[in-house]
């Protein structure tokens, strides 16, 4: 083993954190570390009623010193001192506002218990108000800044974001002086960096949420951001002109860090990302290809050559931003803004009588609190479980309810967070079973208008790759959604995809590999399964999927316009 090396990935998701130790070699998986984020698990600083969603600073460090601790503990002694490189993914677009540090504003006492000063989540919907602002002053302008973030610009990104928290809170506006993503905070934080100005910025994150082009100079023109809203000015000159891909170190471990995570200081930081790109790389992701994370939303990631992208403009994703996700191709995105958050939604409602009324019941006299809430919650988790076996058994021309998938806004194609989700068709004879696998059939159409976008477009898909809890655990969810979109969709063998795809850009960026593809080719973990499409399946969801557009149509036109 001692001539091993060894590689940290990091995962930040929306609920938790996990760290991977990768013998950067072979790709083999020594430990693993999952911790939840103390506050955000308490439901601090969130609001679901008005779509806020709100993360400490505090929470992310703190499970970074557990989660990596803990997973070198897992290890033999020499792999610590054999470990050569981290790296971070995580969710986004997230940004916080920042002092001329670069500590994010909820570091600072004054703004500890203020939302507006922390994290802003990837879901946060808050800001659809300036994300419609932003939109109009695109169109208005001669150049259409969105142009290569499909051009429709979302409330879950930067500036929308950015906009709305300084409309909202005076003190936060005038304490701020630059904004920064989660994903480039983090490696800023290992390496020691004091000044805004020094963090690196990440391509992915700015070229896909930012509006950051070369061909105009980096971000939009002082003009224009002020044009969006005064309180944006000097924001651009304290921000960055550069943006550098994550296949590069951004500094070593600093020494107070190396202290607390039990490493040497010669660990090579690798540039940040979000997780879903480097869930992609993860997943062995190639040309013709589309790598599609499956949790509670999903996030859809394609490379395409410079050949094949030419001058087109994808309309309607989530931007093509050239080594987004591997340096020398263009990255492409797209996804649904809700996929097993849907299905989570359907069991909550199904949860009612066991939270409100059987505790009330004769139970509480014969189960302790704690006992009675074991048996609630063992009944909740063998809720979707009851409703996949009896909906399996519905053949598809007895799916008589169609529904769109909208719980959450819709991000692709063509975001618009102003949707609600729409279900239609019950009788008195609706069962439970019925309904959720109308809700299953929606999310599966909803992936078939993203790879409909693509292909119109003129970007080629051969097969899916699916990774995450869904696709590994969910056999009737993928092969339905097989059956939808007619491709082969492969599962990718480990359901940690996205920090094994971090920990093939750790050792890229300390030089284990020449480039991203060579970590690829010697870490991947393979695939666990395939499904390949029913063709008769397929022809019988067409015409239900045709329902499906015009049920959306109607939904966008005549209930929820923009």
């Amino acid at each position: 083993m001692a001539n091993n090396k060894y590689v940290i990935g990091l995962d930040y998701g929306s609920d938790s954190a996990r760290a991977l130790i990768v013998n950067a070699i072979t790709g083999e998986i020594l430990a693993t570390s999952v911790k939840y984020y103390p506050r955000w698990k308490k439901g601090l600083y969130c609001n679901p009623k008005i779509n806020q969603w709100r993360q400490h600073p505090k929470d992310y460090l703190e499970v970074l010193e557990a989660s990596v601790t803990e997973a070198l503990a897992k290890c033999s002694p020499d792999v610590a001192p054999n470990v050569v490189g981290i790296a971070f993914d995580t969710t986004g677009s997230t940004p916080a506002f920042t002092d001329e540090s670069g500590t994010p504003l909820a570091m600072l006492p004054e703004f500890a218990e203020n939302p507006n000063a922390m994290f802003v989540l990837w879901k946060d919907h808050t800001a659809v108000k300036e994300a419609a602002e932003i939109n109009e002053k695109c169109k208005a302008n001669d150049i259409d800044y969105s142009q290569y973030e499909g051009g429709i610009y979302s409330a879950e990104w930067f500036w929308a974001k950015a906009m709305h928290v300084l409309r909202e809170d005076p003190e936060v506006a005038a304490a701020a002086y630059s904004i920064v993503e989660y994903c480039e905070w983090l490696p800023a934080v290992l390496t020691g960096v004091t000044k805004a100005k020094d963090i690196v910025r990440s391509r992915c994150a700015e070229g896909h949420k930012a509006m950051w082009h070369e061909s105009w100079g980096g971000l939009p023109p002082e003009e224009f951001l002020v044009k969006l809203d005064p309180l944006l000015k000097g924001f651009r000159a304290r921000l960055f002109e550069k943006t550098e891909t994550a296949d590069k170190p951004v500094g070593t471990l600093c020494p107070e860090w190396a202290e607390r995570l039990g490493l040497s200081t010669d660990v090579v930081i690798a540039g940040g990302a979000y997780d879903c790109h480097m869930g992609a790389v993860g997943a062995g992701v190639t040309p013709r290809t589309l790598v599609r994370v499956i949790g509670t939303s999903t996030c859809d990631v394609m490379v395409s050559s410079y050949k094949e992208i030419g001058d087109k403009l994808i309309k309607g994703i989530c931007g093509q931003v050239d080594g987004s996700v591997i340096p020398g191709m263009v990255g492409l995105e797209a996804g649904q803004s809700s996929f097993g958050d849907v299905y989570a939604m359907f069991r909550r409602i199904l949860e009612f009588p066991l939270r409100n009324i059987l505790p009330t019941t004769a139970l509480k006299d014969k189960l302790t609190e704690e006992e009675l809430q074991g048996v609630i919650d063992d009944v909740a988790d063998k809720i979707i479980v009851a409703l996949t076996k009896e909906a399996e058994k519905i053949p598809i021309s007895e799916s008589t309810l169609y529904a769109t998938d909208w719980i959450n806004g819709r991000r692709t194609p063509d975001a618009n967070q102003l949707l609600k989700g729409t279900i239609s068709g019950f009788t008195l004879g609706t069962t439970a079973p019925q309904v959720y696998r109308a809700l299953v059939e929606a999310t599966a159409f909803g992936t078939k208008a993203i790879v409909d976008r693509f292909i119109e477009e003129g970007i080629s898909i051969d097969q899916v790759i699916g990774i995450g809890g869904i696709a590994l655990k969910s056999p009737f969810v993928m092969q339905t959604m097989c059956d939808v979109v007619n491709l082969p969709i492969k599962v990718c063998n480990t359901d940690q995809a996205c920090a094994l795809g971090a920990a093939m850009f750790a050792a890229t960026a300390a030089g284990i590999y020449a480039k991203v593809e060579d970590a690829i080719a010697a870490m991947n973990s393979g695939f666990s399964k395939t499904y390949m499409p029913n063709e008769e399946n397929h022809k019988a969801y067409m015409p239900l999927y045709e329902k499906y557009l015009k049920i959306g149509k109607f939904t966008e036109d005549e209930i929820f316009k923009a």
